[in-house]
């Protein structure tokens, strides 16, 4: 999902509804000067998207999005292009700033027909005007056959204020949703643009203000902010490997070495000052073999861990560390360090079997794993993904990190989402190179917060400069190492 350079803050709809409201009436902008301005954007950027287009379809249901769909649909008349606009609703039924804006089109002779099923749009820019951002319940009926035909075309789709059908709280689709190219969003974003389901239909984001005065946004707190790098400060030149943390790995069971390692040289190639993993004695004198700055180390007891955890700045437990005997041994005894800890993987399944809470951690669930924490479905987790990372944060307190298309950070003191990363991220090991990187930032000084958010958006920052622009297909999660050096540049 390409993004211009967007606000940090994000809202709720309700949140954005109110903003409106007191754009409108405190502020003393018209409705229907702010409903121009939102057609005035969208039009500008038909323009300069597909300056070659000729003809626009501009599918209008009956609200204040409809109003925006009707005002584009003028300003591409008034432009000469080839304009038809396809309603959803009897003209009837369009009440205030709507209808103003309808009227208007219907008096610079612009054309409309009631949508029934249209076979194929033959145009060459379709505008998405039919539902809002305040969408309630699954797209049905017509409605849904509209969206059907839009998304069968093969015109450039721009969707105004949102993708109708796709939930702006949530980010996931509401029966089905409008695959857009482009959208245009207005006055506040929301925050269902940036996770669960909104990559596969937002296209590109654009945001317009809508020129709405700065004090306007003064009422609200955002609900969300979306994570932005902030550059780690230069070291200085008498600094010593001691003066940047000591991260210790706990994991890589039987068949599963392979994720203790990867977490490991992830917190290196982010700038950790040393590495120690404690695994399996049989893969302690091999692990290392390809990257021999790790310090290997084969413990069979918790007795055993004891002198390393001592050493240890931080903890990271969990990557292959399974749920035999041995994980539960040195997991009871890695949660009694009483130091800065990470735990992912199975040490999250471990967790959600005997949950406590604990203010100084990271979790970092994938949403399998967050479902254990919550005892619930999967489906349940993506389903709301925000109502799910601040429930678990609520549940085991400290820092949790919700992975995924949009992932969501939640503490104390905010929810937050990150937007690096690809869908070449969806293989094997990715989450133990997040948590090594996580890991090796919390070594540096870094807070929970902040470790956890400069560490998602770090490593999806160098997925994307691996997969460069091939999609990512067939990028393994070895290949982020040499590209995590270059998220601090």
């Amino acid at each position: 999902m390409a993004m211009q350079n967007l606000p940090a803050k994000l809202y709720r709809t309700d949140q954005v509804r109110e903003l409106d409201r007191i754009a409108i009436q405190e502020f003393g902008i018209a409705g229907i000067e702010l409903m121009s301005r939102a057609g005035y954007e969208v039009f500008q950027l038909l323009r300069n998207k597909c300056p070659n287009a000729l003809s626009v379809a501009v599918f209008c249901g009956a609200g204040n999005n409809a109003g925006d769909g009707y005002i584009i649909a003028r300003l591409a008349l008034e432009a000469g292009l080839n304009v038809c606009v396809y309603s959803l609703v009897n003209p009837e039924n369009i009440k205030g700033d709507a209808l103003t804006a309808y009227q208007c089109y219907v008096e610079a002779n612009g054309t409309i027909i009631p949508f029934n099923q249209v076979a194929f749009i033959d145009a060459d820019v379709i505008v998405d005007a039919l539902l809002g951002t305040g969408l309630d319940r699954p797209v049905s009926g017509l409605y849904a056959l509209a969206i059907q035909s839009i998304n069968n075309s093969l015109a450039l789709v721009i969707a105004v204020d949102n993708p109708s059908g796709l939930n702006m709280d949530t980010g996931n689709i509401m029966g089905s949703a409008v695959k857009a190219d482009y959208t245009v969003t207005f006055i506040a974003l929301k925050q269902g643009l940036f996770t669960g389901q909104a990559a596969d239909y937002c296209g590109e984001i654009f945001y317009a203000s809508l020129a709405v005065p700065e004090a306007l946004f003064h009422a609200f707190r955002p609900s969300v902010v979306r994570v932005v790098k902030s550059l780690l400060p230069r070291r200085a030149h008498c600094s010593h490997k001691g003066d940047y943390g000591h991260v210790l790995v706990v994991g890589g069971d039987f068949g599963y070495s392979g994720a203790a390692r990867l977490a490991g040289e992830a917190a290196l190639r982010v700038g950790a000052g040393l590495v120690s993993i404690a695994t399996r004695s049989a893969h302690a004198g091999v692990m290392n073999l390809g990257r021999p700055e790790l310090m290997c180390h084969g413990v069979d007891s918790a007795n055993q861990l004891a002198a390393l955890l001592e050493k240890a700045t931080v903890i990271l437990i969990g990557p292959g560390l399974g749920q035999s005997d041995w994980a539960k041994e040195l997991f009871m005894a890695t949660l009694k360090a009483q130091k800065p800890l990470l735990i992912d993987a199975d040490g999250l399944n471990l967790l959600a079997q005997s949950p406590i809470a604990n203010p100084g951690w990271i979790l970092t669930p994938h949403p399998g794993e967050a479902a254990r924490l919550l005892n619930c479905s999967t489906a349940s987790i993506q389903k709301d993904r925000f109502a799910a990372v601040l429930a678990i944060q609520a549940k085991y307190e400290g820092v949790v990190v919700l992975k995924g298309s949009g992932t969501l950070i939640s503490s104390n003191y905010q929810c937050a989402v990150s937007n690096t990363g690809n869908p070449g991220m969806a293989s094997g090991g990715m989450g133990d190179v997040l948590s090594g990187v996580i890991s090796g930032l919390l070594a540096q000084g870094l807070s929970l917060k902040d470790a956890a958010q400069q560490g998602v958006f770090a490593h999806g920052y160098a997925a994307d400069l691996a997969a460069n622009k091939d999609g990512g297909r067939g990028l393994l999660a070895s290949d982020l190492m040499p590209y995590l050096r270059q998220w601090n540049l």
